[in-house]
Formats: structure tokens, sequence, C-alpha cells
């Protein structure tokens, strides 16, 4: 049989609990809000009220809010950029530097009328914004030198002709 000293644990020797306790979120919470908070958390609290209140006063309208016009005319030079880059040759010693105004261009206009909603439903604006996917994902891949491939050119070029198209008709 088992020694009794074995089972019953001695009060000599001081027992430490093998968990730590841990203090709740919610009391050292409760223990900042109540002291005196440092002025950076003041400054903290007003600054988020402030920039709260701020954007009851701020209409939301669209950063880059641009007019049909605009539109229409930046479309139609980003079209005239792609066709002309497209229709350079090979051997052309001028294509980096084109390509690189091309992805310029292009980059500028797909940051400018990307969140524009009115828009993202025409029909102008989704076929140019995939040829110029289709352009800048050729050249990003293989380099501004290389030559875009047959069907990808001529995908693009029908791309652009229907947009022209569609700016045309108001789409």
């Amino acid at each position: 049989m088992a020694s009794p000293t074995l089972i019953t644990p001695s009060t000599s020797t001081p027992t430490k609990p093998l968990i730590t306790p841990i203090r709740s979120k919610l009391i050292s919470t409760v223990n900042v809000a109540t002291s005196s908070s440092p002025p950076a958390t003041r400054r903290r609290e007003f600054l988020s009220l402030a920039a709260a209140g701020l954007t009851f006063l701020v209409p939301a309208t669209s950063a880059f809010a641009a007019s049909d016009e605009e539109y229409v005319r930046e479309a139609s030079e980003v079209i005239k950029k792609v066709r002309s880059t497209l229709s350079m040759e090979k051997t052309d010693p001028n294509i980096a530097d084109s390509v690189a105004e091309l992805r310029e261009a292009s980059n500028y206009w797909v940051a400018k009328y990307r969140r524009e909603k009115a828009l993202l439903g025409r029909a102008s604006f989704r076929d140019i914004y995939s040829a110029l996917n289709a352009v800048s994902g050729h050249y990003v891949s293989f380099g501004p030198t290389t030559p875009i491939p047959a069907k990808r050119k001529q995908r693009i070029l029908e791309e652009m002709e229907t947009a022209e198209k569609a700016l045309q008709r108001g789409r």
C-alpha cells in the first residue's frame, strides 16, 4: 500500500501555481480610462473623433471626376498611342521609348477612370481596359522589344476599333 505522505501534499513547502493568472483586458481598459491618460492618448482620441466628424462634412465625390468630353478625348489619345506602338517594326530603335510612353499613358488613364462608377458599364471603357491589360501584360512579361504575337495583336486592334466606335456613339 502507498504511503500517506506521498498522496497528501505537505504544507511545509509552498506550492507554485501551474498557470499564472491573466488580467482581463476589460479590467485593464477600465483602469486606463478612469485614470488620467497621457497626452498622446488624448491627442489620438481627439484626432480620431475629428477625422470621423470631417467625413460627414466632405461630400462623397470621386477624386478624379471628369467630364464626358475629357473621357472621350483621353480615351482617343490612348487608342492612338496603342495603335502607333503596335504598328512599329521590331527593328525600330524607338520602340522601347514608345512602349514606356504607352505604359505611362495607360497607367494614368486606368488610374483616373477605373473608379468612375458611371464609366464601368460603358463598352468603350471595358474594351480599352481589356486591351491595355493585354498590352501591358505582354510588355511586362516579355520586355518592351518583344513583338506582340499576331493573334493577340489582332484581338487588341479589334478591341480598340470597337472601343472607338462605342466612343463615337457615346457608349
